[in-house]
């Protein structure tokens, strides 16, 4: 089960500023990126003007695997409670990603009764607009996630 969209309302788009542009333009381009600090090799998301490790301004985007797992999860099941472009239900995924990192998104192709803390997951990108890619996850079939360094 993927994300699913009402017709004509619009889709919620990602707020993109100069500290995030990049991490969106590999999205965009169907690669997961994350800020990493060139000084002390801290990786860093959501991303931010300097490292929260040395206060350093010296970063750059690191490729990252996609892979991970579950750190937790919500669905949302009442229509009223969500943004009212997507249908419901609908599950919101926070995943520990093989970089030390946590990133929220969304599933494709699970149930929301199928989900367990520490399934492995697979970053996908979805294309919802010419100008607008989206990043989701997948279960690993019998894959096995690794924690990665923070």
């Amino acid at each position: 089960m993927a994300v699913e969209y009402f017709k004509g309302i619009p889709i919620m788009r990602p707020m993109v500023d100069y500290d995030n542009q990049g991490f969106w333009e590999a999205v965009k381009n169907h690669k997961l990126v994350v800020q990493r600090c060139k000084d002390c090799g801290t990786y860093v998301h959501p991303p931010r003007p300097c490292c929260p490790t040395c206060n350093s301004f010296n970063k750059e985007w690191a490729p990252a695997s996609g892979k991970g797992q579950i750190y937790s999860w919500v669905t949302v099941t009442y229509e009223k409670v969500g943004y009212p472009g997507m249908m419901c239900p609908h599950s919101i995924v926070l995943v520990d990603l093989e970089e030390g990192v946590r990133v929220l998104s969304n599933v494709v192709d699970m149930k929301p009764e199928d989900l367990y803390v520490g399934m492995p997951v697979q970053v996908v990108f979805e294309d919802l607009a010419p100008d607008l890619t989206l990043f989701k996850f997948k279960q690993i079939k019998g894959g096995k996630a690794k924690k990665g360094k923070k």
